[in-house]
């Protein structure tokens, strides 16, 4: 192998022969076994695991390490399932996003289901790798060079607890705290509500759960948002293994990219955790303009970042000195809602 390895993207120079190989691994060939294919006819979205069809299993967070001429290196791995048996994964040196990813390079690759497995194999690389039973196993001809076990993570702050002076304004059993409000038979709350009680500044905690659309893509895919005071979104989408933008999950819509992408698969359950500061007026001119604080899954992604201007789809247009409502967008896809709360701040 050569003396030195650099991950970057493929195409990209320079690469070592072993980086290659970690590249075509990481995405290589998972061979995976799978059952058949999903009906034509079956809805493309799906809320339930049990009912979202073979390749959703395979879908999700891989950890692990690799041998290479640099000793063992750690690698996070995203697989994402696009439709009709086809994926990308994505691969991060360090670990996942969030739980030691260096900010390097992201490296990807695409790969089809063929009969009864799902093949990623990039053009030009003696790598095979094999996904099955939760692990992806990572060859060079015959030598093993590691292995990537599934995990799932949960936010460290999944069900906090109600601080004092808290506002609760949904715990699973009743939409009567939202304009619109709906309910599911298993006590979440539906998208499309709008708080009846109007709010200033604030600490705000909510739990979200994306559906599995794996057909869609961009802006159709679980698409919702958290807008403070009617005024200003925090975008809430499926953006599982995408490069974290300002349109998307974390990104205060238009204005601001989260720091790192931290969104989880879809049917997991996340959280936004906000601190909203209201703009500030004086004689009927704005002299502050809102700020936001943002934790995705417990990890800071927006800090202070002023928001000079109401966002795209906001109910309330205008910015004023007049308290606003919380709204949770309905952009046509089934997301849900539990432990909705905050805290006033005087």
């Amino acid at each position: 192998f050569c003396n030195h390895v650099r991950l970057t993207s493929l195409g990209e120079k320079p690469m070592s022969h072993l980086t290659k190989l970690l590249v075509a691994l990481v995405w290589l060939a998972a061979l995976v076994s799978v059952g058949l294919a999903a009906d034509a006819k079956s809805p493309r979205v799906f809320i339930d695991p049990a009912d979202a069809g073979p390749d959703f299993p395979f879908q999700g967070e891989y950890v692990g390490e690799v041998k290479t001429d640099e000793g063992q290196l750690k690698f996070g791995v995203q697989v994402i399932a696009l439709g009709d048996g086809k994926f990308e994964a994505v691969a991060y040196r360090g670990g996942l996003p969030g739980d030691g990813w260096d900010k390097s390079e992201r490296v990807s690759a695409k790969g089809e289901r063929k009969d009864k497995a799902v093949v990623f194999a990039p053009a030009g690389q003696d790598a095979s790798g094999v996904l099955q039973d939760g692990q992806i196993t990572v060859k060079a001809g015959d030598q093993v060079l590691g292995t990537f076990k599934k995990v799932q993570r949960a936010s460290s702050t999944l069900g906090a607890k109600l601080p004092a002076g808290t506002v609760v304004l949904f715990d699973g059993t009743s939409p009567d705290k939202f304009i619109g409000g709906r309910m599911t038979a298993d006590g979440l709350l539906m998208q499309g509500a709008v708080s009846k009680d109007k709010f200033q500044d604030f600490t705000l905690h909510l739990e979200f759960r994306l559906p599995f659309q794996p057909y869609d893509r961009g802006q159709g895919r679980g698409n919702s948002g958290f807008y403070a005071q009617g005024r200003y979104e925090v975008q809430i989408l499926d953006s599982f293994g995408l490069s974290g933008e300002n349109n998307e999950c974390g990104g205060i819509y238009t204005v601001a990219k989260p720091a790192v992408n931290m969104c989880y698969p879809p049917l997991s359950w996340q959280t936004y955790d906000v601190e909203f500061t209201a703009p500030r007026f004086k004689d009927g001119k704005k002299v502050q303009n809102a700020k936001m604080t943002v934790r995705h899954n417990g990890v800071l992604i927006q800090k202070d970042v002023e928001i000079s201007h109401t966002t795209t789809g906001a109910i309330v247009r205008t910015e004023s000195p007049e308290p606003g409502p919380v709204y949770l967008q309905d952009h046509g896809n089934p997301v849900r809602f539990r432990n909705v709360w905050l805290v006033e701040k005087k």
